[in-house]
């Protein structure tokens, strides 16, 4: 049966009602909690974007039984993969063998922040494989010095590490990914339904590992209300696929890509309202797919309350009918 999370997503909510919405997915029957990893929101109208890593470390405190996941990290510029091994170690002993590393190769959006300009596509790759081999190396407890072609460790070691190793996620989003996510990750994350790179996943030594997939609602008992919100705050996801949205630099770029798409554009991959059949039947798609996670992306987020009410009364044990 596959297991259904919860999305923290720091893109649209403050820090501290972030760590509140954990607590609540917990109570609310989640099996598990994923966030969001950026340094902007997608864009303006969207309005927040906290450390994901302190939200962490406080939701780890706030939940007792919660998996929490990064969804996904990127260890190529704007952090170390020296310096995330370190972060997961901790949460890993924080959350007591409850929390995921999930990383990828990144978007413009957020790494060109640190002005050294945003590598094509086949150097991202290059660069996510030496940073799992490092962050691996890590994790094994010894001493790491590496020398590779984008980084350098000099006698690195992680003292704090959690009684588990900390599962390491992988995003992909077509072959070349795919493939390396088999090759070194114990889980695929993929965030729309993608039967061809979860059967290349499988194919290139990923048989019979996790495969994690992300679906975004706009929960409101006014179906109406819930398009036009998806529209104002979701239009960015429908701007191209990801060969665009990894090289955008900012919201006002994304805003502007997205000024062509229309409501019923959103709302035709976004389920709007309180009809819990049309979520039930897109997760279905996932889990056809090959999925075995699906965590929801409640967007809005003022509407986490009445959302969380709906998925533990109706939502949730309709989802577990799958």
């Amino acid at each position: 049966m596959a297991e259904f999370g919860y999305t923290l997503m720091c893109e649209q909510t403050p820090a501290r009602e972030l760590v509140d919405h954990a607590a609540l997915a917990e109570r609310a029957g989640f099996d598990y909690a994923v966030i969001s990893d950026h340094f902007f929101p997608w864009l303006e109208e969207m309005g927040h974007s906290p450390y994901a890593w302190s939200v962490l470390g406080a939701a780890a405190q706030v939940t007792r039984r919660l998996p929490l996941v990064t969804y996904v990290t990127c260890p190529l510029m704007r952090y170390h993969p020296a310096v995330v091994a370190q972060k997961a170690a901790t949460m890993g002993v924080l959350s007591e063998g409850r929390f995921t590393l999930g990383l990828g190769a990144g978007e413009n959006l957020n790494e060109h922040v640190i002005g050294e300009g945003w590598p094509p596509v086949d150097t991202r790759h290059r660069m996510l494989r030496e940073a799992v081999q490092i962050i691996r190396e890590l994790f094994d407890g010894d001493y790491v010095t590496f020398q590779g072609e984008f980084y350098d460790i000099d006698s690195a070691r992680l003292y704090d590490l959690p009684d588990q190793r900390v599962p390491i996620g992988i995003a992909a989003s077509g072959g070349r990914s795919a493939e390396i996510a088999a090759e070194f990750g114990d889980i695929l994350m993929i965030n729309d339904p993608m039967p061809e790179v979860v059967e290349r996943f499988q194919a290139a030594g990923g048989a019979g590992k996790p495969v994690y997939g992300q679906l975004a609602i706009a929960y409101d008992a006014d179906a109406e209300a819930a398009e036009e919100r998806a529209h104002r705050l979701w239009r960015w996801a429908a701007v191209g696929g990801w060969k665009v949205m990894a090289e955008l630099p900012g919201p006002v770029n994304f805003g502007a890509a997205a000024t062509p798409v229309r409501p019923e554009d959103v709302a035709r991959n976004v389920p709007c309202g309180d009809d819990v059949q049309a979520v039930v039947e897109a997760a279905k798609t996932y889990t056809d797919a090959g999925y075995t996670h699906l965590a929801l992306v409640q967007i809005g987020a003022d509407q986490q309350q009445p959302f969380f009410a709906w998925a533990e009364s109706e939502l949730l044990p309709a989802l577990r009918r799958l």
